[in-house]
């Protein structure tokens, strides 16, 4: 019995790596569509600030009155534009993360139906080409919180970016980078290193 749901359990794991190797290659390309719109973003901001200080009174511009508030208007347009298009690629994280925590819970569901028949030495048992049950569900679980997390500080900053603001949009590329955790996604290459062989076995 121990040997049939610890076969269950391996089945389970690689099919979890499976999706978090295709998480992580999503998730990068869904990161990297991002930074051309914040990019424009930021260039917005430098535009309304610009916008701001230009002394039209003092132009042959004066002729327009309203010119100011309608080049406002339209960058305002733009800028609103641009906080759409992050926000899909925000939905395209959130059904990254969504996936990724629906495939860890899968496979702890699945460990604690069979928790009675797995003896603990079998799940803490390791070779050259198999890391052990224990240390692969730490290595999911893990995961799992890095992109929790990843998708929760992106959201919050979105969320909170008002587009009137001229300080927030000039602002945003850098600290949309900020939150930038290389050390997160290197974790994640390397536990795939790690799962490698057994992906194969």
């Amino acid at each position: 019995m121990s040997t049939c749901a610890l076969s269950s359990l391996h089945h389970a794991l690689k099919r979890s790596f499976e999706v978090l190797e295709q998480t992580q290659e999503r998730w990068n390309g869904a990161l990297s569509a991002c930074s051309p719109l914040l990019v424009s973003l930021g260039n917005l901001g430098e535009q309304m600030r610009a916008l701001q200080r230009a002394p039209l009174e003092r132009t042959p511009m004066r002729a327009f009155p309203d010119l100011r508030p309608r080049l406002r208007f339209k960058l305002l347009q733009a800028a609103d534009a641009l906080v759409g298009k992050l926000l899909e690629q925000t939905s395209v994280l959130q059904s990254l993360r969504d996936m990724m925590s629906n495939q860890a819970a899968a496979v702890f569901q699945l460990y604690a139906q069979h928790a009675d028949a797995l003896e603990l030495s079998s799940c803490l048992r390791r070779s050259a080409t198999c890391p052990s049950v224990a240390d692969m569900m730490g290595w999911l679980q893990d995961a799992e919180r890095y992109y929790h997390n990843e998708f929760l500080k992106r959201k919050v900053l979105l969320e909170t970016l008002r587009p009137n603001d001229v300080s927030d949009l000039q602002t945003s590329p850098k600290r949309w980078e900020s939150l930038t955790n290389q050390r997160g996604d290197d974790c994640i290459t390397e536990t795939l290193c790690r799962v490698a062989f057994f992906r194969e076995s």
